[in-house]
């Protein structure tokens, strides 16, 4: 008790006093909870009606005016994460993902098109945390003239602390120097505590704003989705749904995702983290839990701000293990937005096509969206009407092209991948301009050795292996 105090001083920094309230009580909680926090013969599946397929949502005729319900709509995207994952500094929301357009670049405009076209004011908050929050504000001057008002919130800023003692790393409030790496943003479940606490949320209540559409801003079809948004302001009064998450069908891809259960009679999300080591193969197969958790998810804001005021947000602790540059085991407490479902009334599954879950979390998921797969129309990427199948090809790309400046130096341009299915990529290689992959294709050059795949090169259903060399004459 005393160090954690001692840690947050006695400051007169509002921010602190708040991000420490918030601490204690996430820490106090963390003591109390012993062993897993799932009881594994209570999970049921969901009932047939708790999760609805996206058709029969999207087969109610829209009303001819679309304004109103939007005018109710915030889109609020998730942005406190660095590009460290793809060798980047700074806020992964800067990178480029297309064109020249960053991931925010893309939000701004699909935005913008929605309030040109249907005349609406749907504005674009952004979460950000301390990592991230200084040099977003810079780039955001660049859409002062965009149809879309922007505002941002802050994540809290939680002490990691020692895996032994339980006591915080840092020694004062300060952030630089070896206190630099002992702070950490909480996970997104933040997002309810920080959004009330900035006061945002009664603000946009005041303006007549009802729901708020949550997504990662690295997930590229994370759209408004005016089927979706219509399901629910027609909700009658009683019976109002304050929460959807959007799933979509699990691949072998998706394994670790977090699955949507039926739990103590409540729709509740089960992460892999809160599973018993014992049924984690049970957990990840895909027959069992068919579906898995976009992060994709509409809240109504009236229900955040009533469960934050009876401090009823009820959402499972992560544990997250990290070891500190020093070698300092360190644990940091964490919850996730999507984990609340369970405190909000007549909550709703919608099982989404593929399409709405495009993450770019790695170099491989950038040269997907990069290439002509996928075409670019108002901010919006969809899958291109030339691809025969609608599935996305499996990309990996070795560890030559784990950093973006690698990537781009490598790719004299992109592929055509509009008939690929699995490329795996290994070792160093290097794409001439006009290249094209189709079926599937393996390149592996081994140690000491080179590819270059000449221009114009057609590879279907091949494997290239050895050494192959172009240099200029």
């Amino acid at each position: 008790q005393s160090n954690t105090d001692t840690v947050f001083g006695t400051t007169s920094n509002p921010v602190s006093k708040k991000d420490f309230d918030g601490f204690k009580k996430l820490f106090h909680r963390f003591l109390q909870v012993k062993g897993p926090s799932v009881d594994w013969p209570k999970i049921h599946r969901p009932p047939e009606d708790s999760i609805q397929p996206y058709d029969k949502i999207a087969a109610l005729p829209l009303p001819d005016s679309l304004a109103d319900s939007l005018n109710k709509l915030v889109v609020v995207k998730l942005n406190g994460g660095l590009g460290t994952s793809m060798g980047c500094k700074g806020p992964k929301s800067l990178i480029s993902v297309r064109n020249e357009n960053t991931f925010l670049d893309l939000t701004v405009q699909q935005i913008e098109h929605l309030n040109k076209k249907y005349n609406t004011d749907v504005p674009l908050v952004l979460m950000n945390s301390f990592n991230t929050d200084e040099d977003t504000k810079k780039i955001l001057q660049k859409y002062t003239h965009h149809r879309v008002k922007i505002h941002t919130f802050n994540q809290s800023r939680y002490p990691r602390i020692n895996k032994e003692s339980l006591l915080p790393v840092a020694t004062d409030i300060g952030m630089t120097g070896e206190n630099a790496d002992v702070w950490y943003p909480p996970g997104h479940g933040d997002i309810y505590a920080s959004f009330y606490n900035s006061g945002l949320l009664d603000q946009l209540i005041t303006e007549g704003k009802e729901y708020i559409f949550v997504s990662n801003i690295d997930n590229l079809g994370a759209t408004v989705d005016l089927n979706i948004l219509h399901h629910l302001v027609s909700q009658p009064n009683g019976k109002r749904c304050e929460f959807i998450m959007e799933v979509t069908d699990k691949t072998r891809a998706d394994v670790k995702g977090g699955t949507l259960i039926q739990y103590d009679n409540k729709l509740r999300l089960l992460e892999i983290a809160q599973v018993p080591k014992a049924h984690v193969d049970e957990f990840k197969s895909v027959t069992k839990f068919k579906i898995f958790n976009t992060n994709n998810l509409w809240i109504s804001l009236g229900a955040i701000k009533r469960l934050q005021e009876q401090n009823a947000m009820d959402m499972e602790i992560i544990v997250n293990p990290k070891t500190l540059d020093g070698g300092q085991n360190v644990i940091q407490l964490e919850t996730a937005v999507g984990a609340a479902i369970k405190s909000f009334d007549n909550a709703l599954g919608i099982n989404v096509p593929r399409s709405r879950f495009l993450p770019v979390k790695t170099v491989s998921d950038l040269l997907l969206v990069m290439s002509n797969l996928y075409s670019l129309e108002a901010g919006s990427l969809t899958m291109s009407q030339k691809r025969e199948f609608p599935t996305t090809p499996h990309v990996k790309l070795g560890s030559s092209f784990t950093k973006v400046q690698e990537y781009q130096t490598r790719f004299e341009s992109i592929p055509d991948m509009l008939e690929l299915d699995h490329l795996t990529v290994s070792g160093d290689v290097t794409f001439g301009k006009q290249v094209s992959l189709k079926g599937t294709v393996i390149i592996i050059a081994n140690h000491g050795d080179r590819i270059d795949i000449p221009a114009g090169t057609i590879l279907e259903n091949k494997i290239v292996s050895g050494n192959l060399r172009i240099l200029d004459h």
